[in-house]
C-alpha cells in the first residue's frame, strides 16, 4: 500500500510539473530580430528608426560584455564571461529568457536589445499591411514601451548602474514615426 501511495503520488507530481512548463504553441508570435524590421524602419520618411537604434547603446548592448569594464565588473560578481552569463545576459540581449521555439531563423541576440525587446515579438505585426494600422499592429501582439519596460534592466541590480530618469534617457533614444508618415499610417 505504501508502494502504491509513493508510486501514485509521484506519477502525480510529474503529471503537475509537466502541466506547468510553458510550450510555445504553433502561431505563438515569435522573435524575428531587428534586421526584420529594417526593411522599413530605416527609411527616411519613416523616421530612420532602425539607424536610430544601430547608432545607439542598445544595438550594442551584447557587444559591450566583452569590454574591459564589463569583464571588470563580472570578475567582481565571480563571472568568467559576461557574455555567456546569464546574469548578464537578461538585459544585454532581446528574448534571454524565452524559449528557442519562439524565436525565429532570423533572430540573433547578438544584436544586443534590439526592437522586440521594447516592442515585443515581431511575427504577428511585421507586416505592412498591419504595421500601416496601430490598433491592428497593437492588437496583433506590438507593445509600446513606458518606463516601466525600461526598469525592467535600467535599475540597481546592475553592477554598473548609474541614476536612471526615464523622460531624459527616453529623449536619447526617440525615434517617432514622422507626423507625415503619421498621418498617412492612419488613413
Amino acid at each position: 500500500m505504501k508502494k502504491a501511495f509513493v508510486i501514485v503520488t509521484t506519477f502525480g507530481f510529474l503529471i503537475f510539473m509537466l502541466s506547468s512548463i510553458v510550450v510555445a504553441e504553433e502561431g505563438d508570435p515569435q522573435y524575428i530580430g531587428s534586421a526584420k524590421c529594417k526593411v522599413c524602419h530605416k527609411a527616411e520618411k519613416r523616421g530612420e528608426q532602425y539607424t536610430k537604434w544601430e547608432a545607439g547603446p542598445h544595438s550594442k548592448a551584447y557587444e559591450v560584455l566583452a569590454s574591459e569594464e564589463a569583464l571588470a565588473a563580472a570578475k567582481g560578481m565571480g563571472i568568467d564571461n559576461p557574455q555567456t552569463s546569464d546574469e548578464c545576459l537578461k538585459c544585454h540581449v532581446t528574448a534571454f529568457s524565452v524559449e528557442a521555439d519562439l524565436k525565429a531563423e532570423s533572430f540573433d541576440r547578438t544584436e544586443g536589445v534590439g526592437c522586440e525587446a521594447c516592442h515585443g515579438p515581431g511575427s504577428e505585426y511585421k507586416s505592412l499591411k498591419v504595421m500601416k494600422n496601430r490598433e491592428a499592429a497593437l492588437a496583433a501582439g506590438m507593445i509600446i514601451p513606458n518606463e516601466e519596460t525600461c526598469m525592467g534592466c535600467h535599475n540597481e541590480e546592475s553592477p554598473t548602474y548609474k541614476e536612471f530618469n526615464f523622460e531624459e534617457f527616453w529623449k536619447k533614444i526617440a525615434h517617432p514615426i514622422p507626423e507625415e508618415a503619421e498621418e498617412e499610417q492612419d488613413k
